[in-house]
């Protein structure tokens, strides 16, 4: 990144907030991951993983650009559906900058030209377009592509700021689109201290953490009935000085008996192994050893009833 423009006051330093939005499963998340430079939002190949707006910082000599990563937008089959579409629209209404990722490895399609329209009602704020795992296609695809993504655009009467095509998994253009959206944001003073990768609370980042472990191996509907909330995150005060243990206590709720049975496994072997892969991550988190005890609940049509949908968080 070129050092900062000089103006009369000083160095010009900009930040401000850019949120990726797309149909779910649109690499939104990984590209987030690797622009932070680190891993502050949950990947799976499930669509609609992402269930919340997750704030990742990314921090150059001059400026400040602070990603939000939005749930997938799509056509809900319940109320949480619904709730979280209203999440993605009312994140694009608050940020700075929108950046629209079309995944390469497919068509643009109806929903995204339906979601573009949407976009195209933004005025005055930059509207970028990104061409998400470009390393899945050949050159020609890619071309063909990019074609249809500035179709997609003068179709709805949207003229993309720019149209980036990138790949997270070997970093292809993820500087250069960092600059350009960088580019787009106002002067201001940074808003965050330097360093810092996000600004989600931990006992968010573990719940996240325990659902991506939960989500792997998992197939039909069970993804969608899945959600995580922690019940506390507490220091253990028995312990002898230098060597401390944070107890975290979880729970997982599903929709029904016969989900539960899935999560826990064949004599518990599969809840054990939910529990290693997030120990692993959230001691990293917390920076301490970590008792994880981790239960399995139901929450019988959470998805749909909108009280248990504000006791798990939304």
């Amino acid at each position: 990144m070129p050092a900062p423009e000089a103006t009369d006051e000083g160095p010009r330093f900009r930040s401000g907030f850019a949120c990726f939005v797309g149909r779910p499963n649109a690499g939104k998340s990984t590209l987030t991951n690797a622009l932070v430079g680190e891993k502050i939002a949950i990947t799976s190949s499930k669509p609609q993983t992402t269930r919340h707006a997750i704030r990742g910082l990314v921090h150059t000599e001059g400026a400040q650009l602070i990603l939000v990563d939005t749930p997938g937008l799509h056509r809900p089959r319940n109320t949480l559906g619904q709730r979280l579409n209203d999440l993605v629209r009312a994140t694009w209404t608050d940020v700075d900058t929108v950046a629209m990722c079309f995944p390469s490895d497919q068509k643009v399609g109806p929903g995204d030209k339906y979601l573009v329209k949407e976009l195209a009602g933004l005025r005055k704020k930059p509207v970028l377009a990104v061409a998400t795992k470009t390393d899945l296609v050949s050159p020609d695809r890619l071309a063909q592509h990019l074609m249809s993504i500035q179709a997609a655009g003068e179709e709805a009467g949207l003229r993309w700021q720019d149209i980036v095509p990138v790949s997270a998994k070997d970093g292809s253009q993820v500087e250069l689109l960092r600059d350009l959206l960088i580019a787009t944001l106002p002067d201001g003073s940074p808003l965050y201290p330097d360093g810092q990768l996000t600004d989600e609370p931990a006992e968010t980042l573990v719940a996240e953490i325990v659902r991506e472990a939960a989500l792997e191996g998992v197939r039909d509907e069970l993804p969608h009935s899945l959600a995580v909330v922690v019940d506390e995150i507490v220091p253990r005060d028995d312990r002898p000085e230098g060597k401390p243990l944070t107890d975290v206590r979880v729970n997982v709720y599903v929709e029904r008996d016969s989900q539960k049975g899935i999560i826990i496994g064949k004599q518990g072997a599969r809840l054990k192994e939910i529990g290693a892969t997030s120990r692993r991550q959230i001691e990293k988190i917390i920076g301490t050893p970590v008792y994880l005890d981790l239960h399995v609940k139901i929450a019988k049509d959470w998805q749909r009833d909108p009280k248990q949908l504000r006791k798990l968080g939304f």
